[in-house]
């Protein structure tokens, strides 16, 4: 159940020592106050959400839509809109503000954001391919995938054959991360280990939607 989301923009990884002095690598998020522009619902749109922006621009860099669509709101123009898919938003309303202090040290969230792009590569940087062998008639095939088909039949590639290409800039989700430090003041996001994209990178995180429960299973 998604009942808390919001956007952040990564900024770099670090480490901190825990209570027991182990390192712990953590990612540092930066979390301004997002600001609710618009708010949709099962019964109007087909599914629950809430239209957030943050940040600041200057209204004459916006189109006439974009424009029209903060003063109708009533809210400050943002540098993007995004949606907060959420079970309920009864408890919300336009113009309202949501920080970083609805996620608490602890707490299980889920990260989505555009991974790296690493341009085109192998099926070997791609796909993890073992390489042809090195020696013993091998001819310039070393990093080649070999054999991707059939001959008579079906005479053709089956869709979804893991080839060479384009490699990384897809969204991506890392689920169950750990909340490490939550500051409010510094507008600051702490998790446990690495969250997908480059340093400015919109980090869209919500909490765990397949969090186990304490001394609970699956």
């Amino acid at each position: 159940m998604t009942n808390k989301a919001i956007v952040a923009q990564k900024v770099g990884m670090t480490q901190i020592w825990d209570e027991e002095n182990r390192v712990v690598p953590v990612t540092v998020l930066r979390v301004p106050p997002c600001r609710v522009v618009q708010i949709k619902t099962k019964l109007v749109d087909g599914y629950n959400a809430l239209q957030v922006t943050f940040g600041e621009v200057e209204p004459q860099l916006l189109n006439q839509p974009e424009v029209g669509h903060f003063n109708k709101a009533g809210v400050e123009p943002g540098k993007k809109l995004l949606e907060l898919r959420l079970d309920e938003v009864e408890e919300y309303e336009i113009g309202q503000k949501i920080s970083v202090d609805i996620l608490g040290k602890g707490e299980l969230v889920d990260v989505t954001a555009v991974s790296k792009g690493k341009g085109f590569a192998g099926v070997m940087k791609r796909h993890g391919f073992a390489g042809q062998r090195a020696s013993h008639g091998a001819h310039k095939v070393h990093r080649k995938p070999g054999a991707i088909g059939q001959c008579a039949t079906p005479s053709r590639v089956f869709k979804g054959k893991k080839m060479p290409g384009r490699m990384g800039s897809q969204k991506t989700t890392i689920q169950n991360l750990e909340v490490v430090q939550s500051n409010d003041e510094e507008e600051t996001l702490l998790i446990k280990g690495s969250v997908p994209g480059p340093r400015g990178a919109t980090v869209l995180i919500r909490n765990a939607v397949k969090a186990v429960p304490v001394g609970g299973s699956s």
